[in-house]
């Protein structure tokens, strides 16, 4: 029986690097998103002597967007990988590791994530505003905008109360 059980255990242990082919997606989808800003950019570029302020503005707002994407997608990536597949040992040698690569848990990694969500969504609603410069008119997208806004910072904050209360459990825990 424990000869099974040994087998069994490998194979849930291995069955880790079934994800791996998943962040090797999120590294093509980094590429497209690059592929993405570079087009955006140009177009700033070739009219931004015809842009009004307000629109030039709207379109480094969307290259903003475009880079937190890209940033949460790495976070992703580096803390996925390492919380729940293997270290990434080339980077322990690398003098450019981020300083927070191998130090973010899951728990760590919720909270950077709903940060990253939050800040795109404020993005949104600023583009929202910008757009809506001298209308008295709120539009219904704007609206769901400020609601969905609204949840992640929520969200945000229920995440870290939870954490929170987590970290005293473990600390009363191992102090008693």
């Amino acid at each position: 029986m424990s000869q099974i059980s040994h087998a069994i255990e490998v194979i849930l242990f291995r069955s880790r690097f079934l994800l791996a082919p998943l962040y090797l997606g999120l590294v093509g989808a980094l590429v497209l998103l690059t592929y993405r800003f570079l087009i955006e950019f140009i177009h700033i570029f070739e009219k931004v002597g015809e842009s009004s302020a307000q629109t030039f503005t709207l379109d480094l707002l969307a290259l903003l967007d475009l880079t937190l994407l890209a940033n949460l997608i790495l976070m992703v990536i580096f803390a996925g990988y390492e919380n729940f597949v293997s270290r990434i040992d080339v980077a322990t040698e690398s003098k450019d590791r981020p300083h927070w690569m191998g130090t973010i848990d899951f728990s760590g990694l919720k909270i950077k994530l709903i940060g990253s969500l939050v800040a795109i969504s404020v993005i949104e609603l600023l583009k929202d505003f910008i757009e809506l410069s001298g209308d008295a008119e709120v539009g219904e997208g704007t609206v769901w905008r400020v609601l969905i806004h609204l949840t992640f910072v929520l969200s945000g904050v229920l995440f870290a109360l939870m954490d929170w209360i987590a970290d005293k459990r473990e600390f009363k825990g191992t102090h008693a």
